[in-house]
């Protein structure tokens, strides 16, 4: 009889045992699940920024200034991807291209022919422009009230201020006849500007100069050429 009782003992306790061994894993597996899940990173939010120029302006910085108040800063719980185009607009597709496959989760822009690129880029990744001259003339938004679609922002409505300029113009200068406006082609809200001005100068009687051109490089030809007209050469 000692002998069957020490055996069922012993299988009680190798069952025991068997029982402990198998809560610990168990309770080890989930301490280190619980773990890893606690060190696994939260999303950080990836903005990207498409800009003209060839690096940051005042614009930007009261972007980031903006960020902070809301308690964002870059690199800590917000990343931003910066793309600049040096005053290229050929390079605004491929600059927003990179962005698109990066997966960002927005892309901030200004200015008229960045909003074109990222619009021409992507319909799902929200868009949001520090500012357009007409997003509603330039067909990005279906109106200010309504946006619609992935674009949404500020609009500086600058076109509809051209022909108050050569009104100012006119009132500093009564004798004023004609006047040159120089736009740069690489804006598709050139137009618009040049149809408010060309409207205006119309009103008032003068004759109007539009130069439009592509490239910086174009500026000194574009002066000569107002100089060569307002001579009659």
């Amino acid at each position: 009889m000692p002998s069957v009782e020490r055996r069922v003992d012993r299988g009680k306790e190798k069952d025991m045992k068997k029982k402990i061994t198998g809560i610990t894993l168990c309770a080890w597996l989930f301490a280190l699940s619980f773990s890893v899940e606690a060190q696994q990173p939260k999303k950080v939010p990836r903005i990207g920024f498409l800009g003209l120029p060839g690096g940051p302006a005042w614009q930007e910085e009261e972007f980031l200034k903006g960020l902070r108040d809301l308690g964002y800063l870059d690199g800590q719980n917000i990343i931003i991807e910066y793309r600049w185009a040096a005053g290229k607009t050929d390079r605004l597709p491929a600059l927003v291209e990179e962005l698109v496959r990066l997966k960002v989760d927005l892309i901030v822009v200004r200015t008229t022919p960045v909003v074109q690129a990222a619009r021409n880029a992507t319909t799902t990744i929200p868009i949001v422009m520090l500012s357009a001259a007409d997003p509603v003339g330039s067909g990005f938004v279906a109106s200010l009230v309504r946006p619609g679609g992935n674009i949404t922002g500020m609009s500086s409505m600058m076109p509809e201020l051209a022909g108050k300029r050569l009104e100012l113009l006119r009132e500093l200068l009564p004798k004023l006849s004609r006047v040159a406006f120089l736009a740069y082609g690489g804006d598709t809200a050139h137009k618009l500007f040049v149809k408010e001005a060309q409207e205006a100068a119309e009103r008032f009687g003068m004759k109007f100069q539009p130069v439009i051109i592509e490239t910086t490089e174009e500026i000194e030809r574009a002066f000569s050429a107002m100089i060569k007209e307002r001579q009659g050469l």
